[in-house]
């Protein structure tokens, strides 16, 4: 081979866009047992989100709604609702965070957890400690981070694009989700 076409390729090779990182961490099942263990059966609704309900989402959360669907898991215990999982994605610096956020009937965060990370920095936020800072957090919690959410160095980008996602989820549950399982009297 020549000397231009070996040349031509390992330039071409120092172009091309690297391979991107990715760590599986739970399945959606997974998570859904993890979060809530004393459950004996799931139910998985998916709730259409009408352009009017994004907008509301959208005003109340400051962020876009990036699905016209929410995944929505149902915990039950004896056929009574014990909890909510909300499957959700936010971009991180390049690539999609896939995660969830468990709730209580009433909207309050107990558990976030971490599904699948695809970049390459930034993976501190699958720890507990920073993880265990939404639980408690409703749809009147500020989440803001460096307010009352810390921030990680190195890992900004997909902190922020968590929090703004939990925001997000919040909202929608406060402005469709709860209505669509419950019922407007729950």
């Amino acid at each position: 081979m020549s000397a231009i076409w070996t040349a031509a390729i390992l330039i071409g090779l120092c172009i091309l866009p690297t391979p991107g990182f990715a760590e599986h961490y739970l399945s959606v099942e997974e998570a859904q047992k993890l979060c809530f263990p004393a459950a004996d059966r799931f139910e998985e609704r998916d709730i259409p989100i009408p352009v009017k309900e994004a907008r509301a989402i959208r005003a109340k959360s400051g962020s876009r709604v990036r699905s016209k669907i929410c995944r929505t898991i149902v915990a039950r215990l004896d056929n009574k609702p014990i909890g909510v999982l909300i499957v959700d994605q936010v971009t991180g610096k390049h690539n999609l965070i896939d995660y969830v956020v468990a709730l209580t009937p009433s909207g309050t965060v107990t558990q976030v957890e971490i599904l699948d990370y695809r970049e390459r920095y930034g993976h501190e936020i699958r720890t507990p400690e920073w993880r265990a800072q939404f639980k408690g957090k409703t749809h009147e919690s500020p989440l803001e981070l460096t307010e009352d959410i810390y921030n990680i160095s190195g890992a900004t980008i997909s902190c922020r694009s968590i929090t703004e996602g939990i925001k997000r989820v919040l909202a929608t549950y406060e402005i469709l989700v709860h209505s669509h399982l419950f019922g407007a009297g729950d």
